[in-house]
């Protein structure tokens, strides 16, 4: 029995011994020395895992006591977040070695985070929930405030531990409150209670309160407070990595909780997520209209974003759940484009984010600005990039659920939040000329990385790389 339970949680526990031996490594063996071969072992690690998940046919399985559960569903968005993990890992490496950020805690820091979110999207029980969100925020929290000096990385991590810890806190009520009205915390046996009993007023507050708790990480409105002055103020490679694999270790989880644990009240929990949807959309689109820092803009972005993957969710369907999947795998590959981008704005040797350095990027350096415009084009769903898909398919999801006034609002939000990323393309090729441009991108790898987005953006529109059928699968196990 205990070998059963040890083989489902092997990955997690492979990823958390070669995290502890490298802690060894670096402390005993040069501290700092060490950075860059401990963030390519620990990225190409992360590679064979993720990949490992993706292509791993195995039936669903239950482990220690039905707490933890292996099936395609996790299986899917583990290797989403292991394999952006290990991107964002790979092409910030750089970056940080310039910045004396160099710390070897810092590729250790993300794989502790990374195992979080791994227990996080194979969670089923609300204990192992809370663990797996604890253990993903803790190091993320320390990774937010590593640049000491500045005063805006401090205050980001501060902001991050504050409002994460009233989201935590959130939480914990309501799942007491599930708990104290079910009488388990085991997600199948709180459905079953749902089914054999009357649903309480007090359950209903606890489901509303989980819900909450776990909107902050997604970054739902009205749980959003945080997210702008943290991807400001966090060093930039932090930012690239909060906007990717935590995102889809917390819509994952999101999906779980509401399918597996309140599937019954889907008439109630679907309202809620259908507000924050729309509430996400608009404001997102709206308020990063004023924004001249492309790290806040991008923080705006990943609001909106997120409303948009939340229509799949609130359809409620096996393929809404499907179309969210497609569309957080979408998300990531465009952010993680844009992120290689924002890394190599530097100006004589200093991180630049101000949108005016930009000014006719297209001209002084044509194949770096064709990149982002692709980009960009794809995060506002400009056909027929497959960021237009994207969309499209959470849109048809709603409609086929019968929610065709949130895929017209969904539409009307992404016609305004077209306008923010028009603006970016706007100042590359047609900006006020400047004696001083954005210095020339010397990395092949953020060059790399920003190329190869790109181009999946385009050919992607023919066929979606195998994304869809996998979407397909994972979403049945979960909702069947």
């Amino acid at each position: 029995m205990i070998d059963n339970d040890l083989n489902s949680i092997l990955p997690e526990i492979i990823l958390s011994v070669f995290a502890m031996l490298s802690l060894l490594i670096g402390v005993y063996g040069g501290q700092d020395k060490r950075t860059a071969n401990i963030t390519f072992v620990t990225a190409g690690l992360m590679v064979i895992t993720g990949i490992w998940m993706l292509f791993d046919g195995s039936p669903s399985e239950t482990a220690f006591n039905k707490m933890f559960i292996d099936d395609a569903f996790s299986r899917f968005a583990k290797a989403l977040v292991l394999l952006s993990s290990a991107a964002v890992l790979v092409m910030s490496l750089g970056y940080m070695l310039r910045h004396n950020l160099g710390r070897f805690e810092y590729p250790i820091l993300i794989i502790f985070s990374v195992v979080g979110m791994m227990f996080m999207v194979s969670a089923n029980d609300l204990m192992i929930l809370y663990l797996g969100l604890e253990l993903q925020s803790l190091a993320l929290y320390v990774v937010a405030s590593m640049r000491r000096e500045s005063l805006k990385s401090t205050e980001a991590g501060m902001k991050y531990f504050v409002l994460g810890a009233l989201s935590s806190g959130l939480l914990l009520y309501g799942a007491s409150l599930v708990y104290g009205y079910s009488g388990s915390t085991n997600f199948q046996s709180i459905v079953t209670s749902l089914d054999s009993s009357n649903r309480s007023l007090g359950f209903m507050f606890g489901m509303i309160l989980v819900v909450a708790g776990l909107a902050f990480k997604i970054s739902a409105v009205p749980f959003h407070m945080w997210t702008p002055d943290v991807y400001e103020g966090a060093p930039t490679p932090i930012t690239a990595f909060l906007s990717t694999a935590p995102k889809i270790a917390a819509m994952a989880l999101f999906a779980r909780v509401v399918h597996d644990a309140f599937f019954v009240m889907i008439a109630d929990w679907q309202q809620i997520v259908a507000l924050m949807s729309v509430l996400s959309m608009f404001v997102g689109a709206i308020a990063a209209i004023g924004q001249t820092n492309i790290k806040r803009l991008m923080a705006y972005s990943s609001i909106a974003h997120m409303g948009y993957a939340l229509i799949g969710l609130a359809s409620g369907t096996v393929f809404g759940l499907q179309t969210m999947l497609v569309y957080m795998a979408i998300y990531v590959t465009m952010n993680v484009g844009t992120f290689a981008f924002i890394l190599s704005m530097e100006k004589d040797g200093q991180p630049v984010t101000d949108i005016y350095s930009l000014n006719q990027l297209g001209v002084k350096q044509p194949g770096r600005a064709l990149a982002m415009l692709v980009l960009l084009f794809s995060l506002a769903g400009v056909p027929p990039l497959v960021g237009f898909f994207g969309k499209l398919y959470v849109l048809r999801a709603a409609y086929d659920a019968g929610l065709i006034w949130l895929a017209v609002l969904g539409v009307l939000a992404s016609v305004i939040g077209a306008y923010y990323y028009l603006r970016l393309i706007y100042l590359m090729y047609f900006g006020d000329n400047q004696d001083e441009s954005l210095d020339v991108m010397k990395s092949p790898i953020l060059s790399g990385f920003a190329a190869t987005a790109a181009v999946v953006m385009v050919v992607g529109i023919i066929n979606l790389f195998g994304i869809e059928a996998a979407a397909g699968l994972a979403a049945s196990s979960l909702v069947n």
